[in-house]
């Protein structure tokens, strides 16, 4: 595992999009799976930006994304899909027939989580995963207790995760108690798994990822367990590794 420290918000998405785009040079087909909420907005930006300036060609590439409320349609202000396309896609030459994001009005949800499965092992599995952490430790809609082997599937959110979510909707009631996401055995699948982490906030998390003891009940710690696992993080989110000048990279 290899932790990254940047100075701030701003250094630590250009070096995320930087490593990204170095994944889209060498294998133009690849699969990237993508995370949604604000930390990932900056390397989404920096994409963007290196499309339209530097040529940056996603036309080959196929996404997957981690999760989406259940209950809102894709044209939702909230739902993953909207963010995905308002924040990338539709700025980008992804073709839409690659792009797949948990589809959160699925009348059968068991059975559409089979094929989201499916449809990632027919691609050859996620090369390059984007990640997030919440403050109580999930990876996607991996709550605290998850299985550290599950798969796509529907989850509870904790009630955490829905206070921390509210703030995205007008009233606390719409936001949804549930959500379809890939399961940590899944996202541990991926070749290579990227986590963002910005801000004071996120130092609990970050601290406990990096150092803490590997346990269900904080899902991202089983990132210590990863092949390749990277973490790109600023220097609030870091401030709290006790390594952080002598054991890892700044």
């Amino acid at each position: 595992m290899l932790v990254v420290i940047k100075k701030n918000f701003e250094e630590m998405s250009a070096e995320a999009a930087k490593l990204i785009a170095k994944l889209i040079h060498h294998k133009p087909d690849c699969v990237l799976g993508f995370a949604t909420g604000s930390t990932p907005l900056g390397t989404y930006k920096e994409l963007i930006r290196m499309h339209k300036e530097e040529g940056l060609d996603f036309s080959k590439v196929t996404t997957f994304n981690l999760d989406e409320y259940v209950g809102l349609p894709p044209r939702h202000p909230q739902s993953y899909h909207y963010y995905m396309w308002e924040n990338l896609f539709k700025h980008i030459n992804v073709d839409k027939r690659h792009v797949h994001i948990p589809h959160g009005m699925a009348d059968d949800v068991e059975d559409f989580c089979d094929w989201y499965e499916q449809k990632i092992e027919e691609v050859g599995g996620i090369d390059l995963q984007v990640l997030g952490i919440g403050a109580n430790g999930h990876i996607a809609f991996n709550e605290p207790g998850s299985s550290l082997g599950s798969r796509t599937r529907i989850k509870t959110l904790d009630e955490l995760t829905k206070r921390y979510n509210a703030r995205f909707f007008e009233n606390p009631e719409e936001v949804p108690k549930y959500a379809i996401t890939m399961g940590v055995g899944t996202i541990m699948d991926a070749k290579h798994l990227l986590l963002l982490a910005s801000g004071y906030e996120k130092s609990d998390a970050i601290q406990a990822t990096v150092e803490g003891p590997i346990t269900a009940l904080y899902p991202a710690t089983i990132v210590q367990m990863h092949r390749t696992a990277t973490i790109i993080c600023d220097e609030q989110a870091a401030s709290k590794l006790s390594r952080k000048y002598s054991g890892y990279l700044s």
